[in-house]
């Protein structure tokens, strides 16, 4: 039995070099080595199609860039809105043209002036946003005419009714001889009687010392039986005829003895203050 020898490790064939030839009969056929590094290409060629592909998607969107972008366009002698509106392609006509440039050509469409600049694709200010701004700009003068009505309103209000002019108080005198006085010569006054404060006090001294119940019973008048009566010694027929209406009928009440004495005395000697003895 032969003995068991170490084993061999096969030699491997390499199948990278060359090119193995079968033949039968007689034909060589050429087979490619197992292990070809073809593959490597594969991405060699993606890179390239990437560098051509790159340039491309920019040019692209540089153009889409450029066609967004708002044109400029003077206006030339003969040009209407339409006819711009025609040769730049405006979607939307002439009318979205004029909406976009309304500032710049006017009120009016048809009448457009050579020499005006405007913006193709230009975007139309929104009449919202015009009307608000106005409305905006008024609102502060319309809060302040509100404010200022509303206190105006409320100033006419609250305020307080103007008071009435108030009634004079009807003047009082002192009863007395400088009270008896001042009351005739306000008398007086509403009957255009003439006299001073100074003028009846000095007779009415000298004729009854001041006293409104003074009566003389011994001179002529007295003996005809009218005596004389008062603060200045009137006889009841005289006092009668100048009696001042208004005051009493008393030839001794104080007020109208003065009174009717100097009624008496302006009209016989102008005045009292005429009188200087018995009269």
């Amino acid at each position: 039995m032969p003995a068991q020898g170490k084993h061999r490790r096969p030699k491997s064939v390499s199948l990278s070099r060359g090119i193995a030839a079968v033949t039968t009969g007689g034909a060589v056929l050429a087979l490619p080595v197992l292990g070809a590094t073809t593959a490597s290409a594969a991405p060699a060629h993606s890179v390239a199609a990437e560098k051509a592909v790159a340039p491309v998607s920019v040019t692209a969107q540089a153009n889409s860039v450029t066609k967004a972008a708002p044109a400029k366009h003077s206006v030339v002698s003969g040009e209407t809105l339409s006819k711009i509106a025609r040769e730049y392609s405006v979607n939307g006509g002439w009318k979205k043209l004029y909406e976009g440039n309304r500032k710049a050509v006017g009120e009016n469409p048809n009448l457009i002036h050579p020499g005006i600049t405007l913006t193709i694709g230009a975007k139309a200010a929104a009449p919202s946003d015009a009307k608000a701004a106005k409305a905006a700009e008024a609102a502060p003068a319309a809060e302040r005419t509100a404010t200022a009505e509303r206190a105006d309103r409320s100033e006419r209000t609250t305020a307080a009714p103007a008071a009435a002019p108030a009634a004079a108080a009807p003047a009082t005198y002192t009863n007395d001889l400088d009270g008896w006085i001042k009351e005739s010569l306000a008398v007086m006054a509403q009957h255009g009687i003439p006299g001073s404060y100074e003028g009846i006090h000095r007779n009415i001294i000298r004729e009854s010392s001041g006293n409104p119940n003074a009566i003389n019973n011994w001179d002529s008048n007295a003996v005809k039986g009218t005596p004389s009566k008062g603060l200045l010694q009137v006889i009841d027929p005289t006092f009668q005829a100048y009696h001042v209406p208004g005051t009493s009928t008393d030839s001794y009440d104080p007020v109208a003895n003065i009174t009717a004495a100097c009624n008496y005395a302006a009209d016989r000697y102008g005045s009292i203050d005429n009188v200087f003895g018995a009269y």
